[in-house]
């Protein structure tokens, strides 16, 4: 059983108006505007909801899942809003950041201590993240737009850097019987 089963994951298609919500957010303005303002509401949605609803998955019909790394320079548990993409079992998630000139920071946080957990409608998982290599994060893309057709236009105004990709596989138990 991989993560997408744990958590119950799903990734539905977006009716017309989430479409158009989707067409606007990943234009240059509506990048940059989300950006700046999406995390605060969706981490209280999230709260308020149970873990059910963020802002992304009402107005965009975005799978968005909370994502728990440890800070690499504090060592503090950060949890950010990200899209969760099915990838067989598993789920990846792309360091776009909107397609913003810069690395999110979670991405140092995983590439320095690749344990996360992962929140999706209540449900929790530990997982190991594990860099994706070319031909997995050109796959992934491609799974990626069918859940959210901004991602292309991330990676074209991204290019000038390595948008990181990275595989969530279920953390493996080191209980003995």
């Amino acid at each position: 059983m991989g993560v997408l089963h744990e958590l119950s994951f799903e990734a539905k298609p977006a009716n017309a108006l989430q479409r158009l919500v989707q067409m606007v957010s990943s234009s240059r303005f509506g990048a940059a505007f989300f950006a700046r303002t999406l995390y605060p509401q969706d981490k209280a949605i999230f709260k308020l909801t149970g873990g059910r609803l963020t802002v992304p998955t009402v107005l965009a019909g975005l799978p968005v899942l909370m994502f728990t790394t440890t800070g690499a320079r504090t060592g503090r548990r950060r949890t950010m809003p990200l899209l969760g993409i099915p990838v067989g079992e598993d789920l990846a998630v792309i360091g776009s950041n909107y397609g913003q000139k810069q690395t999110p920071g979670w991405v140092y946080n995983l590439e320095s201590d690749p344990a996360a957990t992962v929140e999706y409608k209540g449900r929790s998982v530990e997982v190991s993240a594990r860099r994706a290599d070319e031909a997995e994060t050109g796959q992934i893309f491609q799974l990626a737009s069918r859940v959210y057709p901004g991602y292309a236009k991330y990676r074209v105004r991204a290019s000038h850097r390595v948008i990181r990709v990275f595989v969530l596989e279920k953390a493996s138990s080191n209980a003995t019987p």
